[in-house]
């Protein structure tokens, strides 16, 4: 555990380093709306990799994978906001496409997270993990096609909603879903309860954004970045805290 504090802490120290040098070439204004919120959640998923990996030896031992999963979503989105945080200093603009570099990863593990909770508590088929991921995939892959251009753009909003459509059936009325209503667990119930409305309520940000920006039109590209950022910050950090609440309620590593 020493050496895992240790690590994370050297880790967070080279990041720091890296970031206050290339400051001196690219400041982030004090009136840029846009560019404060790619700081607030930098920081914000920074915290919450440190405290998830720090917390993950003090969880049963059943707990320990999905809290580890867990810091890893916000340690990938710290590292791709960093990065996003400093196209926008520079160029002033923050395309989409770039963010399907870190959903395309992160988007996968929350989802598989709906799996390994459950095999925290009970035994469940390896089925449900690759209908998980597959629908996961489908859904992040069709929406970077439509929007790179490679396929109608109608298209791959279609492709997106389904893969969507196909998680949220797994998770509420499938195999995993039915699984959770089994459990007896009341913690890890209202857990998995919770982690459905992120991926319900949360994730529906994301088409909306994907139709209203991009399809359609109406909404401009400083307010969507807003709108995703304010939205990541809250899927991806308050979705592992709720896991942890739930490791944590279920016992202390002995």
């Amino acid at each position: 555990m020493n050496k895992l504090k240790l690590f994370v802490f050297a880790l967070v120290a080279l990041i720091g380093l890296s970031s206050a040098a290339g400051a001196e070439t690219s400041l982030l204004a004090s009136d840029d709306f846009v560019g404060i919120t790619f700081w607030v959640i930098s920081m914000g998923t920074l915290a919450a990799t440190v405290f998830f990996f720090m917390e993950r030896g003090a969880v049963a031992v059943g707990w320990k994978t999905p809290v580890t999963v867990a810091g890893l979503v916000t340690g990938i989105a710290f590292i791709h906001y960093l990065y996003m945080r400093g196209v926008w200093i520079q160029t002033g603009d923050a395309p989409t496409l770039y963010r399907y570099m870190e959903w395309l990863i992160t988007m996968p593990l929350q989802t598989i997270l709906f799996y390994l909770i459950l095999t925290a508590v009970r035994k469940v088929s390896s089925g449900m993990f690759w209908r998980l991921l597959i629908g996961t995939l489908t859904m992040v892959i069709g929406g970077y096609l439509g929007e790179a251009g490679y396929i109608n753009s109608m298209l791959g909003f279609v492709i997106w909603i389904a893969g969507w459509i196909y998680v949220l059936y797994e998770i509420f009325s499938g195999e995993a879903g039915r699984a959770a209503h089994k459990s007896g667990n009341k913690p890890f119930a209202t857990a998995f309860s919770t982690l459905r409305m992120i991926i319900t309520v949360g994730w529906s940000i994301y088409p909306l954004g994907y139709i209203f920006g991009y399809v359609t039109g109406g909404v401009d590209a400083n307010s969507l970045n807003v709108v995703y950022n304010l939205a990541d910050f809250i899927n991806k950090i308050a979705f592992g805290l709720v896991i942890w609440a739930a490791a944590v309620s279920s016992g202390r590593s002995k």
